[in-house]
């Protein structure tokens, strides 16, 4: 994945799993993470669609946890905002003509399959709720 997307929605989840039934606007979480709230109002987005969060505009708007952080696993978070391969890209045109680059993006595949793989059985073991505890 190699970027901070699921970094900045586990730190989201886990604010609004932190106060749960509490309106939490996209000031206040980027106040946390310490980064615009635009990026955050992007990642609040993408969390609604996966359906673990709802929000309310206005004044005493802001978003919430959709259901209980106990029935969020953090492999759905990580299913919901990843945007590649956990081990990176494939390089783009390896030489055809060379033994290992005729055959590396094949191969690769095959291992960064597997990676995903044992990464999100890794993940799916662990809810939300029990990622929050280490904060209390």
């Amino acid at each position: 994945m190699n970027n901070t997307r699921f970094a900045t929605a586990i730190h989201i989840m886990t604010l609004l799993a932190h106060y749960p039934g509490e309106w939490l606007s996209s000031d206040l979480i980027a106040g946390s993470i310490n980064i615009n709230p635009v990026i955050v109002r992007k990642e609040l987005l993408v969390l609604k669609e996966a359906g673990f969060i709802e929000s309310k505009m206005g004044k005493d708007g802001g978003s919430r946890l959709a259901k209980n952080s106990s029935e969020i696993t953090i492999s759905e978070i990580y299913d919901a905002v990843k945007s590649g391969e956990a081990l990176g890209k494939k390089n783009q045109n390896p030489n055809p003509k060379c033994d290992i680059g005729k055959d590396i993006n094949q191969n690769l595949q095959l291992l960064f399959s597997e990676t995903d793989t044992m990464i999100t059985q890794f993940l799916k073991e662990k809810s939300l709720a029990d990622f929050a505890l280490l904060f209390v």
